[in-house]
């Protein structure tokens, strides 16, 4: 099994799947705890609540999120790009006891550091899988975008 490097490219789009939905999910959450409790039933008020500054800020995060999950995924195993999205699990308490002050109980904490214990074990891997070329010859190293 290769080991494939990452280029400087490669981290800083991982960094930001790791950043951009904790930071999105946040906003939302501020956002939301700003207005009265809404119900799908009531479509117009969900919609009202999307030009909001918060959750607006919150939704252009998690599209940036969404495109750069994409572009990991172009050149990387899900195996691989998915811990950065659990990664963001830690990110997200973070947030939310500094930022948004929430309270977080020792068994959470102790679940983040599980997290970070994981995405750990999976940065130590490969971040592409070699397949076989199609005609049973070893493949040629992969340009990583």
């Amino acid at each position: 099994m290769a080991s494939h490097t990452l280029t400087a490219r490669q981290y800083s789009i991982l960094a930001l799947v790791a950043l951009c939905a904790p930071l999105g999910d946040t906003c939302l959450s501020r956002g939301m705890s700003a207005l009265p409790p809404l119900s799908i039933a009531h479509p117009a008020t969900l919609i009202a609540a999307v030009f909001t500054p918060w959750i607006a800020v919150g939704i252009a995060l998690l599209i940036g999120f969404f495109a750069s999950y994409l572009t990991a995924l172009s050149w990387a195993d899900l195996t691989f790009v998915l811990p950065a999205t659990a990664f963001g699990n830690v990110i997200v308490a973070l947030f939310a006891r500094f930022w948004l002050h929430e309270s977080i109980s020792w068994q959470r904490w102790l679940g983040i550091a599980l997290i970070t214990i994981g995405v750990g074990f999976v940065a130590n891997g490969p971040a592409l899988t070699e397949r076989p070329a199609a005609d049973g010859s070893k493949p040629a190293p992969e340009e990583a975008a």
